[in-house]
């Protein structure tokens, strides 16, 4: 099965995905599923599950979320509350595991996204060893040595921040059946490998320029309420 385990919705605040866009294309792209991993909110993930249902969409929405944690980035699948933002990776990853989460160290050598870095010694399922937001490559090669060095399961995830790119990159999984419980537990047990292709250069340059003026914007909103 094909699920694309790194999707941002539009309760991320540098994403305007809706539901709906981004279910119509996995649909289109023959997705099994997809994990909504907004930053810092399983809204997201929980309000795409119930829309799927609604529209009778037989895909399997995995609510998630991309926790910040003191280092860098976390994705925690399966959860449906929230995880305090700015602990240890340690003190994230403990919480997510009292809640059954299932834990992938996204982009980890991408400094730009706020990669964790090294994930030696993490209690961790799986490591994001292609993610298709990555200008070149070379994070991407160093997560998958990292991750086989350690014997730790590699994944893939599109990152989208956009309903077009849902898909780029994507898990195969190989699960008893499409449910939640049982693809999450094959992503645990290692049933898994990356596939997909890197996103559209052009389309990552205008997401970073985007990304860009809204930093910029909020710094000088901040500048002048400080005058």
């Amino acid at each position: 099965m094909k699920f694309d385990l790194h999707v941002h919705s539009d309760h991320s605040k540098d994403s305007n995905s809706s539901h709906e866009d981004i279910l119509e294309v996995a649909r289109k792209r023959g997705l099994d599923g997809l994990a909504i991993c907004d930053h810092d909110t399983v809204e997201g993930g929980l309000a795409c599950e119930k829309r799927a249902m609604e529209l009778g969409f037989e895909i399997t929405v995995i609510p998630g979320v991309e926790v910040t944690s003191s280092k860098g980035h976390i994705l925690v699948l399966g959860v449906r509350e929230n995880i305090e933002p700015l602990l240890s990776p340690e003190e994230t990853i403990h919480r997510a595991r009292k809640l059954g989460g299932t834990v992938i160290i996204p982009h980890p050598f991408k400094q730009s996204s706020h990669g964790i870095g090294s994930f030696e010694g993490l209690d961790i399922d799986a490591v994001e060893v292609f993610n298709s937001r990555c200008l070149f490559n070379n994070a991407n090669r160093k997560a998958a040595i990292e991750a086989e060095r350690l014997g730790i399961p590699g994944v893939a995830g599109s990152d989208s921040h956009i309903p077009e790119m849902v898909g780029q990159a994507y898990t195969e999984i190989e699960a008893s059946k499409n449910t939640l419980e049982a693809v999450l537990r094959a992503i645990r047990e290692g049933k898994v490998a990356p596939a997909g292709k890197n996103t559209p250069t052009p389309v990552i340059l205008e997401q970073m320029s985007g990304s860009a003026k809204r930093k910029i914007k909020k710094r000088f909103g901040k500048f002048l309420k400080g005058l």
